[in-house]
């Protein structure tokens, strides 16, 4: 039986985050939520371990992508650093031998009022919808690991990202560390959230690996994509991708029966 377990992480859900100094390698602020990142993934990393999973693989998911201290995860995990320029993005690595997704750190769309940091990808759009949802990166990742057949099992982060994972299946696990509140951020204890992380992470890795149909995203039959960009340069230049229509001045349109088309749409043109 399939047991290996991938985690994506990410850092603008993590637990307390409220400016964009905090996220970014270099800044002043950034080192102790850093550390916050780490010990949330470490919990998570536990928590499947005692749910049964002895195969662990970890993509840093987060703008470098080397965010992570690794020395302080628990042994046993393969963990991906840096980009692979590839159609998976934050999910790179992920094929059909993993047993069931976790997301750490994760945060609500763009257009979204839920997290003060709320984005898709990148600050260059303000809009991402697949079929007329409002697309975040949980979103866009899930159904990337339902390409392949495999289940999402958890996702820590804000508590707009939490409502939007329960709406693409209402089975998933989910630990709300934070809300948007405006320009800032109201959050559980630091200490709080990652017990409840390795708590919550061997609860779902336990029934995820007994019964993985439970967690399964169903995935449409064809797929729209709409994406509203800040710039209208950023649209015309998208507009020239094979398949794509220009809506308006921001505005486009992508469509396809194969999501792993849209992946390649939003690897040229997001």
């Amino acid at each position: 039986m399939l047991n290996r377990i991938y985690i994506s992480s990410d850092i603008e859900g993590t637990c307390g985050i409220a400016h964009w100094d905090e996220t970014m390698l270099g800044k002043p602020d950034y080192e102790p939520f850093r550390r916050q990142m780490t010990a949330e993934v470490s919990a998570a990393i536990e928590g499947a371990k005692a749910g049964g999973s002895d195969d662990i693989f970890l993509k840093d998911a987060h703008d470098s992508a080397r965010n992570i201290i690794t020395t302080e995860l628990p042994e046993g995990v393969q963990i991906y650093r840096g980009w692979g320029s590839d159609i998976h993005s934050m999910m790179s690595g992920m094929d059909a031998s993993f047993a069931g997704v976790i997301f750490t750190g994760y945060h609500s769309s763009s257009n979204t009022d839920t997290n003060p940091l709320s984005h898709t990808m990148n600050l260059g759009n303000c809009s991402v919808k697949i079929n007329g949802i409002q697309a975040s990166e949980m979103v866009i990742n899930s159904f990337a690991a339902a390409m392949y057949d495999v289940p999402v099992l958890m996702i820590t982060g804000d508590v707009g990202v939490c409502e939007a994972a329960k709406r693409l299946n209402p089975n998933i696990y989910t630990v709300p560390v934070s809300r948007g509140c405006g320009n800032g951020s109201i959050s559980i204890h630091p200490r709080e959230a990652v017990r409840r992380i390795r708590e919550t992470a061997e609860q779902a890795v336990r029934e995820g690996l007994a019964h993985p149909e439970k967690f399964k995203i169903d995935m449409p039959n064809k797929f729209d994509v709409e994406v509203e960009f800040v710039k209208h340069n950023l649209a015309r230049r998208a507009s020239f991708y094979p398949g794509v229509r220009q809506l308006g001045p921001r505005t486009v349109r992508f469509s396809s029966d194969a999501y792993y088309e849209v992946l390649r749409f939003f690897l040229f043109c997001l």
